[in-house]
């Protein structure tokens, strides 16, 4: 059976245990073993891998020993309770293996744990999980965690009460850190709560983020995009008493560009263009980069890509020449091409 983004949320949090098999694949292959880990966590409860009730095989594994999978689904354990057989990287290459383990289970046996990369929906694998009564699939995409999922993990850190104004600024940092580093953030503020029966506050949550200098690299090129000269010499002083190269800098603007000029190009106009960019734009910059994109125009898009591709090259050179005072200049000159009028 295959389950939606928002069924998935619950099923992760409350999987059930008498099923065959869980298959859960994606690109983002930190994302995947996410909720691989929230899954079997689930399912086995605490000193799993002590009482051998967890068994790990990888893809080298079956490939080595075709019955490797199904032995150890129909293998019994010392100690009571669920069991999960977990394979990891599954490909349709193994897919007759796998799907052999699956058609041999029986109530009792271990339930079958699979993560893969993105796969299409002529994958092997998918279909018969899809189409299995007793197994389900999950897609794990690249959007941020939504409302439903940030509340699934802050109640699995033991945290209650989350006001209005705290849950925004929780949905705007999963925007901006990776899936690990925000289940980290939430853990952190869960013990920074341990002790204060009080709401979580926004105050809180901005006490425990970690510190990042992407806000205030974003804040530079939207600056630049938007003729703001004055402003690139202290945004880019601030960026580099933080520890910002200039090479990350200029892939920074460089993707911020290119995705404008798809915005520019595209036949339906600048805001279906934005709309149509993955991953997906963060609401609160879609109207800028909208203005941006219709303000420079596709053709001066393309010069000032045309300019940090030429400081790209400098910048990875051996040329001997400053190179913040390089991503500097190339900065400004930007700044300048935006004020003039197409």
């Amino acid at each position: 059976m295959k389950l939606s983004p928002r069924e998935a949320t619950g099923y992760f949090a409350r999987p059930e245990p008498d099923r065959a098999g869980l298959l859960i694949y994606g690109n983002d292959a930190m994302r995947v073993a996410l909720k691989r880990q929230q899954a079997i966590a689930a399912l086995l409860g605490p000193n799993a891998e002590e009482e051998m009730r967890l068994t790990r095989l990888s893809a080298a594994d079956l490939r080595s020993d075709p019955a490797a999978l199904t032995d150890a689904v129909k293998a019994r354990g010392f100690f009571p309770g669920p069991r999960v057989v977990f394979l990891d990287e599954a490909t349709d290459a193994l897919a007759d293996r796998i799907l052999g383990a699956l058609a041999d289970w029986q109530k009792g046996d271990a339930q079958i744990v699979l993560t893969a990369r993105q796969l299409p929906p002529k994958s092997a694998l998918r279909k018969a999980f899809e189409a299995h009564p007793d197994a389900y699939a999950i897609g794990i995409y690249d959007d941020p965690p939504g409302r439903p999922e940030i509340e699934a993990m802050l109640a699995e850190a033991g945290l209650g009460t989350v006001d209005r104004a705290a849950m925004g600024t929780l949905l705007d940092l999963a925007t901006a850190l990776d899936p690990g580093d925000f289940r980290q953030t939430v853990e952190k503020v869960a013990l920074y709560k341990l002790d204060d029966p009080a709401p979580l506050t926004p105050e809180d949550v901005a006490a425990c983020a970690p510190r990042s200098t992407e806000a205030e690299a974003d804040a530079l090129i939207h600056a630049v995009a938007e003729a703001k000269t004055a402003e690139i010499g202290p945004l880019l002083r601030r960026l580099q008493a933080q520890g910002m190269t200039p090479v990350t800098l200029c892939i920074a603007a460089t993707r911020h560009f290119r995705q404008l000029h798809a915005a520019a190009a595209d036949p339906d106009g600048a805001a279906s263009g934005i709309n149509r960019l993955r991953p997906p734009v963060h609401f609160k910059a879609r109207d800028r980069m909208v203005r941006q994109a219709q303000g420079w125009g596709m053709h001066r898009l393309e010069q000032a890509l045309g300019l940090l591709l030429d400081t790209d090259l400098q910048l990875r050179s051996s040329q001997r020449a400053p190179q913040m005072a390089l991503i500097e200049r190339s900065l400004v000159k930007l700044a300048v091409l935006a004020s003039r009028r197409p």
